[in-house]
């Protein structure tokens, strides 16, 4: 197998000794959720619109690898193009997310979310039409940029309209939506290409999203609140010099993660990524003296310096990279090394997918006491499903029901992991900061799935070199898992040391 196989794949929280009435715990989750209130007369209807979007939007990420195999061969694709289709739009996502949520706080979310939504659907309706990878391509970056300007609205509206009980409930779907997309956009992309719709092959993993934008673009105007209008002293301009070194940064780090296998490593590669680093450094030089000139930063300082914020950042990236590397190596494997059909593949991922989902809307059932160690014992059971996982393929076999009951466990792993660790951050932020701080998270998110399909992928091609066969393939996974194993391990590290500190 060569390396082109790539292609086929704001208010304190809880005191944890003590048991707050469920008034205060609510309060505790969620900046504003002491108080009552629901958002207008309509509340289901904007929550699932927004929340439609998103998940629109978090689908994209992924529904495209099951189907790379058959673009490859329909536009006869180069690895490097089509590996620019898969992740041009994640890196134009990734690079415009924060930009998206200022420009949401200058212009409107209402407004904001309808253009990203506008650009997204007529994007998604050019890659499904598109002739040959280089308008595929130029396509997916445009998709990227209309996803990066509605995603940040999304929790802003959630902020801004909903109170309460209402707000607690919206946000456990938020959670189970933006954690469970990846794995659901695979199945999603499986069950599409297999269908192989009146003979459009993998058209419809871009042409699905036409109908569902048109429907929501004619339901927003009707459901979302109008925008209200800042007085102009409390309006924050756009930091263009911190937009300029981040969307730089970002870029140099990006471009070399996704072309730096298909391209073996080259030296501009290596360049880039120190480049990025000195840009990150220099990003950070720039807000800091915006912050002390009385500036808008891209990301109040009152973000960074919340409560946990670090700890939220380094684990919400360590869980994404893991879930994204076992995502692509085992789509990789099934598909390459046992033969799997793009339905059969995106299918095996539904369990995940369903458990990852499920555990983000329930955890806050469990005691309060216990929401600051989720996160720990996330990463920690991820590591020991992972580590079934790779004892379960390591054959060259379909892994029995030991390889089940790894998914379920790594879906509850995961979702304990990514899901309290989202909410418990942005409990500790400002209402006024919600933009900044859902971009702040989202980007980091973005970037953790791509550092982990360029790590664990890099991995797994490695090993597998030129050698064919399942059992070829198995023993790269098996690799593989030992390298993901490891990173959970690091998470869960991460977590109980910051929970001893936080009782400290």
């Amino acid at each position: 197998m060569s390396n082109d196989t790539l292609a086929g794949a704001t208010s304190a929280t809880p005191d944890p000794t003590s048991a707050p009435a469920p008034s205060s715990v609510a309060a505790a989750v969620l900046p504003g959720a002491g108080s009552t209130g629901r958002a207008g007369p309509r509340p289901g209807l904007l929550l699932g619109t927004i929340l439609a979007g998103l998940f629109m939007a978090l689908l994209d990420v992924f529904i495209v690898n099951v189907a790379a195999p058959t673009i490859r061969t329909d536009l006869h694709a180069s690895g490097a193009a089509l590996q620019l289709v898969i992740a041009g739009y994640t890196i134009s996502y990734a690079v415009l997310l924060i930009t998206g949520a200022r420009l949401g706080d200058l212009f409107g979310h209402r407004r904001l979310f309808i253009i990203g939504l506008s650009v997204f659907t007529t994007a998604s309706l050019a890659c499904g039409l598109a002739q040959n990878t280089g308008e595929l391509i130029g396509f997916r970056f445009v998709q990227g940029t209309g996803s990066a300007l509605m995603i940040p609205q999304v929790l802003s509206l959630l902020q801004l309209n909903f109170r309460g009980e209402a707000r607690t409930r919206a946000m456990s779907v938020y959670s189970a939506v933006i954690s469970s997309g990846a794995a659901l956009g695979q199945s999603l992309g499986g069950v599409l290409v297999s269908a192989d719709l009146f003979g459009t092959g993998w058209r419809p993993v871009f042409l699905v999203n036409v109908p569902i934008g048109v429907a929501l673009l004619v339901v927003a105007p009707r459901v979302l609140p109008k925008d209200r209008r800042t007085a102009p002293e409390r309006r924050r301009s756009l930091d263009v010099p911190g937009l300029v070194a981040l969307g730089a940064a970002v870029t140099l780090l990006t471009v070399p993660l996704v072309l730096g296998q298909e391209e073996g490593w080259p030296v501009w590669g290596w360049i880039c990524l120190a480049l990025s680093v000195l840009l990150f450094a220099a990003f950070t030089v720039i807000e800091s003296r915006l912050t002390r000139r009385g500036g808008a930063p891209l990301v109040s300082g009152r973000v960074l310096r919340a409560p946990g914020m670090p700890r939220s950042v380094a684990l919400l990236m360590l869980s994404m990279a893991v879930n994204a590397g076992f995502l692509f190596a085992v789509a990789l494997h099934l598909q390459t090394g046992l033969g799997y059909s793009a339905l059969r593949t995106g299918l095996t991922f539904a369990v995940t997918a369903v458990v990852f989902g499920c555990t983000s809307l329930y955890w806050r059932l469990l005691p309060s006491s216990w929401w600051h160690r989720l996160a720990g014992a996330g990463m920690a059971l991820a590591a020991i499903a992972l580590a079934v996982l790779g004892l379960a393929l390591r054959g060259g076999g379909h892994g029995g029901a030991a390889f089940y009951v790894g998914m379920v466990l790594l879906g509850g792993g995961l979702g304990l992991a990514f899901s309290p660790t989202f909410a418990l951050a942005l409990s500790k932020v400002a209402p006024e900061d919600a933009a900044d701080a859902s971009g702040l998270l989202a980007t980091v998110t973005q970037l953790g799935q791509l550092i982990g399909v360029a790590t664990f992928g890099t991995v797994f091609l490695n090993r597998v070199g030129s050698g064919t066969g399942g059992h070829h393939s198995a023993h790269a996974y098996a690799i593989t898992s030992v390298a993901l194993v490891a990173v959970a391990v690091v998470g869960a590290v991460v977590a109980v040391v910051a929970t001893v500190r936080r009782r400290g």
